[in-house]
């Protein structure tokens, strides 16, 4: 039985449009939790009560687990077990008692404009090489999420006005500009790249995908493979810092904001519920006009 509510509760979140990232990090978290309860032979979730979870939030602290990763899989045990309650599973939510880490205050990395141009300078002119580039380009030039952008379909692009449907965390839907060179970058790919990679679906299964970015197979890219082709790129720039998919969402809003963009408009491109998620930016650019400050000023 312990199993069974993981499992329906997993597929209610897949019915409400949960992106596949989101749906991961929950199968993960609960299941991990799961083989604690195991652990301590309890054989329903109404045994469990806040004893159980100090002990269990314990055990991550002493893995060495972030807060920020504490906090997360918090988050999904509290959905877990909101859902038993309205289920009338568990009588009373063992949770109500346990309070979030106190996040850590980290900001976010970024690549400076020069490293970006070297970056999406790399990608040949191959199929596989303008697939890479239009991926690039949209991190940077649309600044969306890498699960955002595995979940494109070709009917969710609008190139020749220069915009993306995207759909974000909860299924939540916004209308993204995307600029000249994304644009252009985007439709090389589409006529002379993905027309390649979907050879292969055809060839093997007779069928077409509606996924916008293709795998070697001519099927949907998966974010993982995402982050292992920027992984190659990074390495050829001989860029010496961690670059993920999200540093180049970072660059996008940091820069966005060092041109003058109004906190409110970069909110909405970031798909932000809130402000205070998108006001760290700012804190970035203080701390890039301060280290040019102490670098260039006499009196520094």
């Amino acid at each position: 039985m312990l199993d069974e509510h993981v499992e329906s509760f997993l597929q209610i979140l897949k019915q409400k449009n949960y992106s596949p990232h989101t749906l991961e990090n929950y199968a993960v978290d609960l299941e991990q939790f799961l083989q604690f309860v195991r652990e301590k032979a309890l054989m329903s979730w109404e045994e469990v009560d806040h004893y159980h979870l100090r002990q269990y939030l314990g055990r991550l602290k002493v893995k060495g687990a972030s807060r920020a990763t504490v906090a997360r899989k918090l988050a999904s045990l509290r959905s877990f077990f909101k859902y038993l309650t309205r289920l009338e599973i568990v009588e009373k939510n063992p949770l109500l008692d346990i309070h979030n880490p106190k996040k850590e205050k980290r900001l976010p990395r970024f690549l400076y404009q020069k490293e970006i141009e070297e970056l999406l300078a790399l990608p040949s002119f191959t199929p596989f090489g303008l697939r890479d580039r239009a991926i690039m380009e949209l991190l940077y030039g649309a600044g969306i999420r890498v699960s955002e952008l595995t979940g494109l379909d070709l009917e969710d692009l609008d190139p020749d006005r220069g915009y993306l449907m995207v759909f974000g965390k909860g299924g939540k839907e916004r209308l993204v500009p995307l600029g000249r060179k994304g644009c252009r970058a985007l439709r090389e790919y589409l006529v002379r790249g993905r027309p390649y990679l979907l050879r292969n679906r055809e060839k093997n299964k007779g069928a077409g995908e509606k996924a916008v970015f293709l795998n070697r197979w001519g099927e949907r890219l998966s974010a993982r493979s995402v982050r292992r082709l920027l992984d190659g790129y990074v390495k050829k720039a001989a860029l010496k810092k961690k670059v993920t998919p999200h540093t180049l969402r970072h660059s996008f809003a940091t820069h966005l904001l060092e041109g003058g963009a109004d906190l409110r408009v970069v909110q909405e491109l970031l798909g932000h519920a809130s402000v205070s998620t998108t006001q760290i930016y700012t804190h970035l650019s203080r701390e890039k006009i301060r280290k040019v400050y102490d670098r260039a000023h006499p009196r520094a």
